[in-house]
């Protein structure tokens, strides 16, 4: 009998676990941590084999194929052993997909990938399709699979899911930006990482679909070298770009998407429930991919109109004393801040730090020059902040827990001003999570 060991006991691992046992596998867990209860009592309610706390080689190493945690690295010993031994190593969603024929609209990209394949999900739960929405958020894939049966399948995925997809084949594949991020988990080369989000374009034939930003300057070089089976829908601020004609594009102030001629559709930026130029792309991504699924444009505009994006990523706290209060938790890298501050109107008063991958700040360095009244930091480590912000002539203001970030951010603001949660780094130093840093900051604005 084939048997499968599952490396991680959360959302995926414990997914993975229900499916493979339904098919009729010998099945293992491994967890290095505890397990949490409800994951630990599903395990138990399937007759499910698991171990916590410890990796014991000698029944992983037997095993006829792993799945692992995406957040277990490649480098990680049990892994290496693994690979020596020629075990094949695959992720959640590549071991789910062989028993599914939905059809899978699947989203990366550095930033803005939550955002875009919640609004996707919404565009088709509001058409009516039997819809599920998982990877990197909602439920796992495997352990929808293995409960229920939807047609469409709506993927967030991040490039450790990616790095051990092999077979799986995405019908829709969205690639929103490239930016530098997890380059701790790439050896620090940024090439290994973009390699890894165009794993997303694996498999495609022509009859399939890659979505795309087609002013990244990363996805365009990228694109020059490789030859792509996919039909290719690019999207852009302009109706042309420079070397392409974008199927989706800003109009005359109107979002116009063209993907499926018969039904051109325009919608005022006005209108749109997610503001911001960075939304307005995630907009035009999650469009097309509806008028390629032929939803009517009725209900695209509705859901584009209706829709106000998700938690911890520019999301409106509450106004104290004419200070308003933005949670962009979600942002641990340093372009996602860029964005975050891009969108700013009012002068701001910047909350920043955290657990830091290898961050270069420069590319935040002309907006907080233009927008940033007050930088808080906020970490266990600020010496990197420091470093390279110092001299910005700006007042800066050292704390290392929330409820004297915010304290200070609300003392250094004016009337009028934003301060705004946008650490550029992970939440690892203070934090159980960014939900757990953004629950938090919501928590003490509100205390105020």
């Amino acid at each position: 009998m084939k048997r499968i060991v599952i490396l991680g006991a959360g959302e995926s691992g414990c997914g993975a676990a229900v499916l493979a046992k339904k098919k009729g596998f010998d099945v293992f867990v491994s967890d290095s941590g505890t397990i949490k209860l409800p994951y630990k009592t599903i395990l138990q309610q399937n007759d499910i084999t698991f171990e916590e706390q410890q990796h014991t080689e000698q029944e992983i190493l037997k095993a006829t194929e792993i799945i692992k945690s995406p957040g277990i690295p490649n480098n990680a010993e049990i892994i290496v052993k693994a690979t020596e031994l020629n075990i094949p190593v695959i992720s959640e969603i590549e071991f789910a997909a062989r028993y599914t024929k939905a059809k899978m609209i699947c989203i990366t990209g550095s930033n803005g990938k939550t955002t875009t394949t919640s609004l996707v999900f919404d565009i088709l739960k509001r058409a009516g399709l039997n819809v599920g929405l998982a990877g990197n958020i909602g439920h796992s894939l495997a352990m929808q699979v293995a409960t229920q049966k939807h047609d469409y399948y709506v993927i967030e995925l991040s490039s450790f899911q990616l790095d051990n997809m092999y077979d799986f084949k995405a019908d829709i594949a969205i690639l929103l930006n490239i930016t530098p991020d997890h380059l701790d988990r790439y050896d620090n080369e940024f090439q290994n990482y973009i390699n890894a989000k165009f794993r997303i374009t694996r498999n495609q034939t022509a009859q399939d679909a890659f979505i795309y930003w087609s002013e990244d300057p990363i996805i365009d070089k990228e694109l020059k070298k490789l030859k792509l089976s996919a039909t290719l829908y690019p999207f852009g601020e302009n109706k042309q770009s420079a070397t392409t004609h974008n199927v989706a594009y800003i109009d005359n102030k109107e979002l116009t998407l063209n993907a499926d001629e018969k039904n051109l559709l325009r919608i005022s930026i006005e209108q749109l429930g997610l503001k911001g130029k960075h939304n307005a792309f995630n907009s035009m991504a999650a469009g097309i991919a509806a008028q390629l699924l032929h939803i009517k444009k009725e209900i695209i505009r509705e859901s584009l109109m209706a829709f106000k994006g998700v938690e911890h990523r520019l999301e409106y706290v509450a106004t104290v004393r004419n200070i308003r209060f933005i949670n962009d938790s979600k942002a641990t890298n340093v372009n996602s801040c860029w964005y975050a501050l891009e969108s700013m109107t009012t002068p701001t008063v910047l909350i920043l730090g955290g657990k830091d991958k290898g961050n270069d700040y420069s590319e935040i360095d002309k907006l907080v020059k233009e927008k940033v009244r007050t930088l808080v930091f906020m970490g266990l480590h600020n010496e990197k902040l420091h470093e390279h912000f110092d001299n910005f002539g700006i007042k800066i203001i050292d704390t290392n827990n929330i409820h004297d970030a915010v304290e200070s951010a609300y003392q250094a603001a004016y009337e009028g001003d934003t301060v705004l949660l946008s650490p550029c780094c992970a939440s690892f130093d203070l934090f159980k999570s960014y939900e757990d840093r953004g629950t938090q900051f919501k928590q003490q604005v509100r205390e105020l």
